[in-house]
């Protein structure tokens, strides 16, 4: 899954990676980002316009959904496409979510150790996304999940679905909407760029938002 996040590259940075023209826009460092706030996405308003960077609320709820349906906040690969509440914007609002990495929790001892996973080379990460207008008249967006791979199946048996730089493109292209077509041009990034560590606890808390939230400790 993909409950916790960190998001602290700067605009340029995430420009220099998206390998694609974007409107930016100042971002504030975050170590913490939880559910049931806005977050930075890369998106197209509709077809014909530029991607920008743009707040999105981390909770998906379709417009036609009624106020007390659910808002996930995670769609998995295996059913995005076919389920009645994420289909369509599996097909036409797709974005991408960027993020330095996330956070998951090992059961240690009867207790529960925060790991902190990201590419071991700094760069940050395109996570795949889907959004839909609220009937707030907000956007609301999930992030899709798939099987843990690599290290990351140390800590959790699911991951965020992080995508390489090739499929970054095709991902965010709104005329591809084909099911099959996606999943020949989209790939996930290699697993063996992957790399984790224990973090502190205080990550527990989404009041807590500052550096030393991703910084190794001793587990």
């Amino acid at each position: 899954m993909c409950g916790r996040f960190a998001l602290y590259s700067p605009p340029p940075k995430l420009s220099e990676s998206l390998r694609l023209p974007l409107v930016e826009r100042e971002l504030t460092p975050r170590y913490n980002v939880a559910p049931g706030t806005f977050i930075t996405a890369v998106r197209r308003a509709d077809d014909d316009a530029p991607l920008v960077m743009d707040d999105l609320w981390w909770g998906s709820r379709p417009h036609w959904a009624q106020g007390t349906a659910p808002q996930p906040i995670n769609a998995k690969v295996e059913s995005v496409a076919t389920s009645r509440y994420f289909r369509g914007a599996f097909a036409h609002h797709r974005c991408l979510v960027p993020a330095d990495g996330w956070f998951e929790w090992l059961p240690v001892n009867g207790r529960k150790q925060p790991h902190y996973l990201t590419r071991a080379d700094g760069e940050p990460l395109w996570l795949a996304g889907i959004w839909a207008e609220r009937a707030d008249g907000k956007a609301g967006c999930a992030i899709l999940t798939e099987p843990a791979r690599g290290v990351t199946k140390e800590i959790h048996d699911r991951m965020p679905l992080a995508l390489d730089a090739e499929s970054l493109e095709p991902w965010l292209d709104p005329h591809l909407t084909d099911r099959e077509t996606l999943r020949q041009l989209v790939h996930h990034l290699e697993a063996e760029l992957m790399t984790h560590w224990p973090v502190s606890t205080r990550v527990n808390r989404p009041t807590q938002d500052d550096a030393s939230l991703v910084e190794p400790i001793s587990s």
